[in-house]
């Protein structure tokens, strides 16, 4: 009889203000335990010895918003890039209610786009649920593009390329750039001089009251099963929604209108998921409800894989910057 420990499966959550290290307080807010997401302050220092620098500016000081700006080092060289670099509107995950644009593994998600595409990345840092439900988040976003637009700020000024923008987003980002599109596709004259030439869904995070065929299959996921989910959207729907609410889920209202103009201004899409991930089969219905619509995407779903997968894993990392690097190219060959 072998004397080797058969590996035990982890156990299903159970707790899901446990996992995420909150605790919810009497008066509707939370608590986020301090420090079990280490976050990285930017380094906008030419000396600092990296590959990509950063820095981060404010903007809306009243709510405490504000950006993370990624610039590869490579410009300031000026030996190899001739031109402006695309520019990457980001929008990172949580849930809407955890991390931020300084939480490190966001960090470096932003610095490894900048530097394998290369781009300049812009992360936003919005406002977060339960203290800001939504569309507080989607709010905040839509105003950093404007400040994007009106901003002379160094770095956008001398080394982003405004008519070559991509909103993107993961996870809970990836939900807020799709919200944040169907709202600028109804103001492209107002954002100009910035150009948005198409969307990056990553591992979008969409719901619904009635569970799909991947949530059921993936109940007991160790990464975001549906227990995590439904408390996330509880958090951060408007008060009294359920999650057949519009901002979880995109099926339930005539959407047609909208998306109708996302395909008259020529924006592409490109959602990008993994069969590991509960939410798949919601990405899924997304790629359909855009197709029926006109709108040009692109569905990238592979086996295996968990949500969020390219945040935390290098080779999922770069397996979606070659596939980036092929959509955002795609449009130069376009224009």
């Amino acid at each position: 009889m072998s004397d080797q420990t058969v590996p035990q499966p982890p156990k299903p959550i159970t707790d899901p203000y446990e996992y995420l290290h909150v605790i919810r307080n009497p008066d509707g807010t939370i608590t986020r335990e301090p420090d079990v997401f280490p976050t990285t302050a930017a380094a906008p220092d030419p000396r600092h010895p990296t590959a990509v620098l950063s820095k981060d500016i404010a903007i809306n000081s009243s709510n405490h918003t504000w950006a993370r700006i990624f610039l590869p080092r490579q410009v300031l060289d000026g030996s190899s890039l001739a031109a402006k670099l695309p520019l990457i509107v980001y929008y990172h995950g949580g849930g809407f209610i955890v991390w931020s644009a300084a939480t490190t593994f966001c960090h470096d998600f932003c610095i490894n786009i900048a530097a394998e595409l290369p781009a300049v990345v812009v992360s936003v840092e919005y406002r977060l649920a339960p203290e800001h439900r939504l569309p507080a988040a989607y709010d905040d976003a839509m105003e950093a593009l404007h400040w994007i637009k009106c901003k002379q700020e160094e770095w956008l000024r001398e080394y982003a390329d405004f008519s070559n923008c991509f909103l993107m987003g993961t996870s809970a980002g990836g939900n807020i750039a799709y919200h944040v599109a169907l709202r600028a596709a109804k103001a492209v004259n107002e954002l100009e001089p910035l150009q948005i030439r198409g969307l990056i869904l990553n591992h979008p995070f969409f719901g619904g009251v009635q569970k799909s065929a991947s949530e059921l299959r993936l109940m007991n996921d160790p990464i975001l099963p549906p227990i995590v989910t439904d408390l996330m959207w509880d958090l951060s729907l408007p008060a009294g929604s359920d999650r057949e609410h519009e901002y979880c889920n995109p099926m339930v209202q005539d959407r047609s209108k909208l998306l109708k103009k996302v395909r008259s201004v020529g924006w592409r899409v490109l959602i990008n998921g993994c069969e590991g991930d509960p939410l798949v089969d919601r990405q899924k219905e997304v790629v359909k409800l855009m197709e029926e619509n006109g709108v040009e995407v692109i569905g990238r779903f592979v086996a295996g894989g968990f949500h969020g997968a390219e945040t935390f894993d290098s080779s999922w990392a770069k397996a979606l910057h070659a596939m980036m690097k092929i959509f955002i190219f795609s449009f130069n060959l376009a224009a």
